[in-house]
């Protein structure tokens, strides 16, 4: 990944998803060569020169202002997500590159045991990545697809999803799902840029899936804290589930996810035979522990 041309197409795709009418601007003659604003177009209303904007998409951000950052996000209409990647981005271009890897080491005790105690909602920590470190009995259960192939340590949520053959029928609203993984990545991508494994999972995805490298050239970011997701388990068929996600303020990139159902809903039940079923299979193994990191 180049710190250069992300920063590049980034803002070349925003600015080509916005027409003058919703900027605000008059459209003088019906020929325009660009498919959204120009680039002096930005730059007038972000109230930088035209060279100093060309010379930002060109990708050199390193140097650009809190100031000039914020403006030309308002110019260019991102929304939270899209604004934190702008940062993120014109912060990976003010350092050296480099080659390195987020904190590793076990998760704290402590943390585990919070993991377990919510006994009733499927629940997991993953890294950017979308690693899963960690998981419940439920969570577990929930991903059971994902840890049928045990030579792949830690299960990966998107290998899964672009490269296993199962991932497309375990993700029923795929499109939605697609955006979302493909989003989370390219929004760690922005954070860490010279991870060296994000940077493999990421070529090895574009090589391998022609779904991914289509989605990933969109350039699209998101910020994941709550949704509903759903999922057609092997077990006991489709359920949709509410998701919340938070970032673990000790362990900076990880982050821990839970779902739920509300009560008395189709869902809730199948939470509830998900649930039996994990202790029949737990059962028919040998006992395992509550938490698992795989």
């Amino acid at each position: 990944m180049s710190t250069e041309s992300d920063i590049r197409e980034f803002l070349a795709s925003r600015r080509a998803r916005i027409t003058p009418q919703q900027a605000g601007l008059p459209a003088y003659g019906g020929n325009r060569r660009v498919p959204g604003l120009r680039r002096e177009e930005v730059a007038l209303l972000a109230g930088v020169s035209i060279d100093y904007y060309v010379r930002l998409e060109r990708g050199h951000l390193a140097g650009a202002s809190e100031t000039a950052l914020d403006a030309l996000a308002h110019a260019l209409q991102l929304d939270d997500a899209e604004r934190a990647h702008l940062h993120d981005l014109a912060r990976a271009a003010e350092r050296p590159a480099r080659r390195g890897k987020r904190a590793r080491g076990p998760l704290p005790d402590s943390v585990l045991r919070v993991l377990a105690s919510m006994a009733d909602s499927p629940a997991f920590i993953r890294n950017g990545r979308l690693d899963i470190l960690a998981a419940n009995r439920l969570g577990r259960a929930l991903h059971s697809p994902l840890f049928t192939d045990r030579t792949t340590r830690p299960a990966n949520i998107a290998r899964f999803q672009f490269l296993d053959p199962n991932g497309h029928d375990f993700f029923p609203a795929w499109q939605e799902s697609v955006h979302t993984t493909v989003s989370l990545l390219r929004t760690e991508a922005g954070r860490a840029p010279h991870d060296g494994e994000l940077t493999g999972l990421i070529g090895e995805l574009v090589t391998r899936s022609e779904e991914f490298r289509t989605a990933w050239a969109k350039h699209d970011v998101r910020l994941h804290h709550t949704g509903r997701t759903s999922f057609r388990h092997p077990a006991v068929g489709v359920l949709t589930l509410d998701l919340d996600a938070t970032e673990l303020p000790a362990r900076p990139g990880l982050t821990l996810t839970a779902y739920s159902a509300a009560p008395g809903t189709p869902d809730h039940d199948a939470l509830r035979l998900l649930a039996a079923w994990a202790v029949t299979e737990e059962a028919r193994h040998t006992a395992g522990p509550a938490v698992s990191s795989p």
